[in-house]
């Protein structure tokens, strides 16, 4: 049983006006699916998440991002994931192969202000892989600096934000124009029993305003990131839910 955003990406994807709707909350930033376009997840028959590692060399097949973005996140590859998205299309952005990345939200809990969760019996390669993710923020971070003072993300706090935050900058570092939605959805009393949903836009924008300036309280929203080789956007978008969650009973 899904609920919550999970289920809302999933009612979403399968619209037919899913690509166009999509377009359209991103803008004005300009963006254009393509016959090469690709996207997860798909449906409930195909609920997989995107993994850029996996997706990526799908998506933008030949390009040298992808044997570099997972060493650049993980020591050792075996075993471990870079991060799932809740949305990830490939289309030209700005005339250029790139993507648009979202992570989608319905209630307030679920904007975690949380580290990285350390495995409760790590192994070696665990621990190094935990280095490594703390030093590719780090690198983010220091770069970002320049443009953003102030931002301080970090693998021990904040960590899902940062390290969306960190794979944008890393995508259009390497020539891959890359749009982070993160999209509340709106309205779904379903979930009250897991947190306060949010109401509409208006409360959405608060919250996630809020949430975002503890880890970056320069202006970042609606701006365009220029990274020399490529840009990248941060938006915060919301939109209605198409059916409440069922209720755990």
């Amino acid at each position: 049983m899904y609920r919550g955003s999970r289920k809302h990406v999933l009612d979403w994807v399968e619209q037919p006006r899913f690509l166009p709707e999509l377009l359209a909350l991103v803008e004005p930033v300009h963006c254009r699916v393509t016959p090469a376009s690709l996207w997860q997840p798909l449906s409930y028959r195909s609920t997989a998440e995107a993994r850029l590692e996996q997706f990526g060399p799908k998506a933008i097949p030949g390009h040298s991002a992808w044997p570099t973005i997972r060493s650049w996140w993980l020591k050792h590859a075996k075993g471990a994931n870079t991060p799932n998205w809740d949305i990830a299309l490939s289309c030209e952005v700005e005339g250029i192969p790139g993507f648009i990345l979202v992570e989608a939200k319905a209630n307030v809990p679920e904007l975690s202000d949380a580290p990285k969760r350390p495995e409760k019996q790590p192994s070696a390669a665990s621990e190094e892989n935990q280095i490594q993710i703390a030093a590719a923020i780090a690198e983010a971070r220091l770069a970002l600096q320049r443009t953003l003072p102030g931002i301080c993300i970090d693998r021990d706090k904040h960590y899902q934000l940062s390290n969306r935050i960190a794979f944008v900058w890393k995508l259009a570092s390497m020539g891959i124009p890359t749009v982070l939605v993160y999209l509340g959805f709106t309205g779904d009393t379903g979930i009250r029993d897991a947190g306060e949903p949010f109401r509409d836009d208006k409360h959405w924008q608060g919250i996630f305003s809020e949430h975002l300036a503890s880890v970056c309280p320069s202006p970042v929203i609606d701006r365009r990131m220029d990274m020399g080789s490529a840009s990248f956007w941060i938006l915060a978008r919301s939109r209605p839910i198409l059916e409440i969650s069922p209720q755990v009973i």
